[in-house]
């Protein structure tokens, strides 16, 4: 994936060059990530980026353990909130999701070994993608998705799920020529392989 989105707005690059792709292994923020690509179905990426801040305030900081146990009132609050996104189904399925992340925290002691056990602990960089290759989802992605759906997870398509292995470093999708790119293969334990490849 090329890396020009980054330069449609302040925000986009600061996100672009100091989390995008980044390998992340704090479950508070991988379950930022989640709420965010979940919330951009349907939307662009640079309206989430944007409403960010707001989106955080709603789910109080992204703190799992809260957001499961939001009442009607709690609904209402964020329904109500200037700025933010208005689904009803989406802020429902947050909640749901957290009670699901929740359920998998306490089977493999934390969301990260779940999700990091996929790649073995190391960052994919698919043959052809730092040429441009432009990929919304793939077998990795399909598989995954699959799982979370059937854990309990709404909003997890492999198109979502994808972008979603993007943002949380698990696949390095920076364009060769973007710094980042060499940075991530550099500083973090990578493995290449092709999109058909697990």
């Amino acid at each position: 994936m090329a890396c020009n989105w980054k330069d449609s707005s302040k925000q986009m690059q600061e996100y672009h060059d100091q989390e995008w792709g980044i390998p992340t292994h704090d479950d508070q923020k991988l379950f930022e990530y989640l709420v965010l690509e979940s919330l951009q179905a349907g939307l662009s990426w640079e309206l989430i980026i944007r409403k960010r801040e707001v989106i955080r305030k709603c789910f109080c900081d992204f703190d799992v353990e809260k957001i499961a146990s939001f009442d009607t009132d709690d609904i209402e609050r964020i329904m109500h909130t200037d700025d933010m996104i208005k689904s009803l189904r989406k802020v429902n399925a947050m909640i749901s999701n957290a009670k699901a992340f929740m359920n998998v925290q306490k089977e493999f002691g934390s969301f990260d070994k779940y999700l990091w056990s996929y790649s073995n602990y190391k960052t994919i960089c698919y043959r052809g993608h730092e040429k441009g290759i432009d990929v919304s989802k793939n077998t990795l992605s399909e598989l995954i998705s699959k799982d979370l759906k059937k854990r309990g997870f709404k909003y997890v398509g492999p198109v979502i799920i994808y972008s979603y292995l993007q943002a949380c470093g698990m696949i390095n999708d920076h364009d060769e020529k973007c710094p980042c790119y060499q940075n991530i293969k550099k500083l973090y334990p990578c493995v290449t392989m092709d999109d058909k490849d697990i």
